[in-house]
């Protein structure tokens, strides 16, 4: 395990691009790549990285781990449109596991009979897989703060290795005027009350969440918070609701929290950030390095409204910049998973991502400006601080390049030299103009175009005649008749008329006349413009 340390030594990195191997984070030794210098360009500095700590409800022994809550199958499948059938669930929790989030938090067993049945399936079965590294994840069941919730919440989970109710309340005035019709006296004494319960139930794992948290009063909130505490509670998360704060707002909040709720030594604060101005994934981060030691997130952000922190943004900042900017902080997630599982939430969910998504969107690692496709040709770090291997990205070439009309020629030759064809310089230019015309009218170009333009270009056989007009004239009253004048490479003009079965047939016909000079027939008429005689 690291020591404070090995966090603060500006050797040891989570983050930085590793142009040779993606950094696995269950990685038992260190490995060293080179740094750009004078004399190399490449990298030279050490990945290091500390194991997942034992769980412990209300403790984490190793204080810079970061605890992944992942509620994708809960608050992601809360989107519009995006239920999923129990066997979809379970694939992806095995997914989950598979990619190493701490928690699991299966759905709310008292919506209904189904997502009952579905969590339950999932605490038997993912709850007690043990994966290669001996992680087995916590499974998670929300309940509201009622005894009917806590009871369908626990029936769930309870046959999981590592069980967890989570139950919560709103603690704003505008919930509590609105919504819920109560005092804040009777908030207090429901959450302090539904927490003993769930405690009493025999679980020892219990979550508490003050819903609003972003817009409650302070004071307010340290006492429910403290309440909870003493009813048995060992995790506080703090939700913004409605993504209403801004990240240092936010941080602020979780700092204010810690400095001010009685006994918040003795649990874990989690943070749980709505995306409606688009500031989620900057405001988990915030509570993170304000102290919050459990994050939660959804596979590809999906969730209520505008979604949720992207467990993808979230896990990759970490590791980019969680040494030197969050003292030191890191996950236990495989981020080598992160493609897979965000294809299957996206196919399961029916919520596609869209190609400029940060991490997992298609155009993730694609460069099409011809700057920057210049720089991944000389050295991948210019433009990618992670390498796509590190999330489980294959690419279909190694630069990422896309072709299209803001490519340039280093961008075009490097992809015809993959294809086989090694063009001189005028050839390349020829085909790099027929390029870029192309490209205006087309978005992006496959290999199929570029092997197209090239045979057109380069490869095309000698021309010895071209069309110069066609007229055909085809009905019902007699047989199809056609006059092609094809131009000669001279500059010859050659006019033909013939007949055929229709007005295809009879335009090769005239064609056969004029090439087939043996066989011209009577119809060959000759009008010749630069020559008197006949080839």
């Amino acid at each position: 395990m690291a020591s404070a340390s090995t966090f603060a030594n500006p050797k040891f990195c989570t983050s930085t691009f590793c142009p040779k191997l993606p950094c696995s984070l269950f990685s038992p030794k260190p490995h060293v790549f080179s740094l750009p210098n004078a004399s190399s360009s490449r990298f030279t500095t050490k990945c290091s990285l500390s194991p997942r700590p034992s769980y412990i409800p209300n403790h984490i022994p190793n204080p810079g781990y970061i605890r992944i809550f992942d509620t994708t199958l809960r608050d992601g499948e809360q989107s519009p449109g995006a239920t999923m059938t129990a066997k979809e669930k379970i694939d992806i929790a095995r997914q989950l596991a598979r990619l190493g989030v701490d928690i699991i938090e299966a759905g709310f067993p008292a919506a209904s009979r189904d997502d009952f049945e579905a969590v339950k399936s999932i605490a038997m079965d993912v709850g007690n897989a043990v994966g290669d590294d001996g992680h087995v994840p916590v499974i998670c069941g929300l309940s509201r703060c009622n005894k009917a919730d806590i009871d369908a919440a626990w029936e769930a989970v309870k046959y999981a290795k590592l069980p967890r109710v989570h139950t919560f309340i709103a603690t704003s005035d505008i919930h509590l005027n609105y919504k819920l019709k109560k005092s804040r006296e009777e908030v207090v004494a429901i959450a302090r009350d539904m927490v003993a319960y769930a405690r009493s139930l025999g679980c020892a794992d219990v979550e508490f969440s003050p819903e609003d948290a972003g817009r409650s009063d302070r004071e307010f909130l340290y006492q429910v918070l403290g309440e909870v505490i003493k009813a048995g509670a060992t995790t506080l998360n703090i939700p913004d609701t409605v993504g209403y704060t801004l990240p240092s707002e936010f941080g602020l909040l979780i700092a204010d929290i810690k400095a001010n709720t009685p006994g918040i030594e003795n649990v874990i604060i989690s943070t749980h950030c709505q995306n409606d101005l688009g500031l989620a994934t900057a405001n988990t981060l915030a509570g993170a390095h304000a102290g919050a030691r459990q994050l939660e997130v959804t596979v590809n952000g999906i969730g209520e409204r505008a979604g949720n922190a992207s467990l993808e943004e979230v896990v990759m900042a970490i590791k980019c910049r969680g040494q030197e900017l969050l003292g030191g902080l890191y996950t236990g997630v495989n981020t080598r998973h992160i493609v897979m599982a965000s294809k299957m939430v996206a196919e399961y969910s029916g919520l596609h991502v869209q190609p400029h998504k940060a991490i997992v969107g298609a155009n993730a690692f694609a460069h099409e400006s011809g700057i920057h496709q210049d720089g991944m040709l000389k050295f991948k770090g210019t433009y990618e601080i992670i390498s796509p291997e590190d999330i489980g990205l294959t690419r279909s070439n190694e630069s990422g390049i896309v072709l299209g009309k803001l490519s340039g020629r280093h961008a075009l030759r490097s992809r015809l030299l993959e294809l086989g064809y090694e063009l001189e310089t005028k050839e390349l230019d020829d085909v790099f103009w027929r390029f870029k015309a192309v490209a205006e009218k087309k978005k992006h170009l496959t290999d199929d175009d570029l092997e197209a333009l090239v045979s057109d270009e380069i490869f095309q056989p000698q021309v010895l005649w071209s069309l110069g007009d066609l007229q055909v004239t085809s009905g019902t009253l007699g047989l199809s008749t056609a006059t092609v004048k094809l131009i000669g490479v001279d500059g010859t003009e050659r006019i033909a008329c013939s007949v055929g079965t229709g007005p295809v047939d009879a335009a090769y016909n005239a064609i056969d006349s004029i090439v087939k000079v043996d066989h011209i027939d009577s119809m060959f008429l000759e009008t010749p413009k630069h020559s008197s005689h006949h080839p």
